[in-house]
């Protein structure tokens, strides 16, 4: 068998593959943006959250599951986005930056939107492309995702979220896990500090067990460092200290995004205690899900979340569906729900009587749940 031809993906690969790439439509979009400064800054927010939870609306819900074991070589297509996007994004953020600087055709406070929009685009696609290919073995693409990491300054989010959030999901040594009743505004700062000290000393024990110190070069955090060093430095060569503050606000509402979505993906659910530091073993109703097709799009299936719990190697397009009765489901997409997130009152109303539901379900017996107070998980013990 010719092995060129036994490897090309089938064609029905590469059309199912194409409305992953609608993402690819935002780049132009923030080069016009940059261009025309003024309203044109806003399309880039309507066309990401809120043209897609119109889209969501449109196309409905995609509740179909893929092959698992599709073979490797069909994925091409849909690998091959998130390869693309690292260059693609590094080449957007730092062009318009030498663009705006250098031209000087926007006001300053033209300059600021625009980068806080560009970090909707790099949080939104390029976080959850980050996500994505974290979780994969080649070191290609774990490389990839350090640099989409550290364009946004957020690259300890690698080791958070392998070594704290995947084991501990839905407990008290989750920061990520958003606890009941727990608003965002409160839940932001923490997970900011709490997820950078648990991912430190996360690769800290890893060392140790290996019988090295926190300092050895082989702790991610020296990479983390250097890399971040390295963008914000380009930054600083482009447009002295105001593209350093430019580069920043751009990271800042990129990781904004990320935290958006984290809160909204385990929001309330957590696993029962067994007794001696010990939970029952992650399961389907551990997490949110959406079916909403077309945010399953711009997201790359983030929404199937329960089955990337369950084989976080997986990749995106073979990601797997659960029923209601498996695990919960979302009203709306992530879009929609994060927009909520950001009204606490319309958040709870929506949310609580969803998590009540979940509890009863799934932990009858438990009758002391409480809501959030502190810094504390109100986890049934």
């Amino acid at each position: 068998m010719n092995p060129i031809i036994a490897q090309a993906p089938r064609k029905d690969c590469v059309l199912n593959a194409l409305p992953f790439w609608l993402s690819l439509g935002l780049v132009p979009l923030a080069v016009f943006a940059a261009l025309q400064g003024g309203w044109a800054i806003a399309l880039l927010p309507l066309s990401t959250w809120y043209l897609f939870t119109g889209l969501d609306y449109a196309v409905g819900k995609n509740t179909e599951n893929p092959d698992p074991e599709t073979p490797e070589e069909q994925l091409f297509w849909y690998r091959l986005i998130t390869l693309l996007w690292t260059p693609v994004q590094i080449v957007t953020i730092f062009g318009i930056m030498i663009y705006v600087v250098q031209s000087g055709h926007l006001a300053r406070v033209e300059q600021w939107l625009l980068f806080a929009a560009l970090g909707i685009l790099s949080g939104t696609i390029g976080i959850t492309y980050a996500h994505e290919l974290m979780h994969q073995k080649p070191k290609l693409e774990r490389w990839m995702a350090d640099i989409l990491l550290a364009s946004v300054l957020y690259g300890h989010f690698r080791s958070e979220h392998l070594l704290v959030h995947h084991q501990y999901i839905g407990t008290p040594r989750d920061p990520v896990t958003a606890r009941y009743g727990e608003s965002f505004y409160r839940f932001f700062p923490r997970v900011l500090y709490q997820s950078l000290v648990s991912s430190f000393r996360a690769e800290k024990a890893m060392l140790a067990r290996k019988s090295l110190p926190w300092f050895h070069r082989a702790n991610p955090f020296w990479r983390y460092l250097a890399l971040q060093s390295g963008f914000t430095l380009l930054a600083w060569v482009i447009g002295g200290w105001w593209g350093v503050f430019l580069f920043t606000t751009q990271a800042f509402w990129a990781v904004f995004q990320l935290e958006l979505v984290d809160y909204v993906e385990h929001y309330g659910l957590t696993r029962k205690h067994l007794g001696d530091g010990k939970y029952e073993h992650v399961q389907p109703r551990h997490s949110w899900n959406a079916t909403h097709k077309a945010s399953n799009w711009l997201l790359i299936n983030l929404q199937r979340h329960s089955d990337h719990h369950y084989k976080p190697n997986r990749r995106f397009p073979l990601l797997q569906t659960y029923s209601k009765e498996e695990a919960p489901q979302l009203p709306y997409g992530y879009p929609l729900m994060t927009m909520f997130a950001l009204v606490p009152i319309l958040w709870r109303k929506v949310m609580h009587p969803r998590v009540r539901e979940w509890r009863a379900r799934y932990y009858p017996e438990i009758k002391n749940w409480t809501p959030y107070k502190r810094a504390t998980n109100p986890m049934p013990r």
